[in-house]
């Protein structure tokens, strides 16, 4: 899993990068500006397709654009929404951090940064992002098997192509070289069903007392 370090002070950037690969994350990307961040964000990495970070470590307090900005700029892409966002902060007063939630950010590290709380909260923010790609593989293929069997029910029974039909009794030659009166045939290949009547013209020949007046 790919983590997006984002953060101007190379201190901050070697401790990050220390403690995580300590406990096993080796794909870790770093960024020394918002800028930089949604650059590499935006295009292929060091062998990352766009979009195929994990996570994302965002200092708020950095020179030019600063952290919920960028948070705002990444929720605002649609390709990269679904990223979580951990700011990383000396401001934990309440007013900042719902600024930083109102952002995009799914949680928050206080600075000085402790290695355990690190961790712990990279690993659970992973953990979800795994459920929720895993949950969106499974809808996606939901969907794609609905539409395929809704496809399935409109073709069934559906009357298509050449069929032979007797010019004289209507009669219709099936798959199988019989020949089957064509009420018959039409209910065995289609959804359609049948009320019987007699027309103007067979009541004239059948009844024709009925027209003698």
């Amino acid at each position: 899993m790919a983590i997006l370090i984002v953060d101007d002070s190379r201190d901050e950037q070697h401790l990050l990068l220390t403690r995580l690969q300590a406990v096993g994350y080796g794909a870790l990307i770093v960024a020394d500006s918002a800028e930089a961040a949604l650059g590499i964000l935006g295009q292929d990495h060091v062998g990352q397709k766009p979009g195929a970070i994990d996570l994302i470590l965002m200092d708020i307090m950095m020179p030019g654009m600063d952290g919920l900005e960028a948070c705002r700029r990444i929720k605002a892409t649609e390709s990269l929404q679904d990223i979580p966002i951990i700011v990383i902060t000396v401001k934990t007063d309440e007013k900042d951090l719902l600024a930083a939630f109102a952002a995009g950010a799914m949680d928050y590290i206080r600075k000085p940064v402790n290695p355990a709380e690190l961790v712990a909260r990279v690993s659970s923010a992973l953990a979800l992002r795994e459920e929720r790609t895993t949950r969106k593989a499974r809808e996606q293929e939901l969907l794609m098997r609905t539409q395929e069997l809704e496809q399935a029910l409109r073709e069934v029974k559906v009357l298509r192509g050449l069929i032979p039909i007797c010019a004289k009794c209507k009669r219709v030659r099936t798959d199988t070289g019989d020949w089957q009166q064509l009420e018959e045939y039409i209910q065995a290949h289609s959804e359609a069903e049948f009320s019987h009547g007699v027309c103007h013209v067979c009541m004239r020949a059948v009844y024709p007392e009925v027209f003698n007046d």
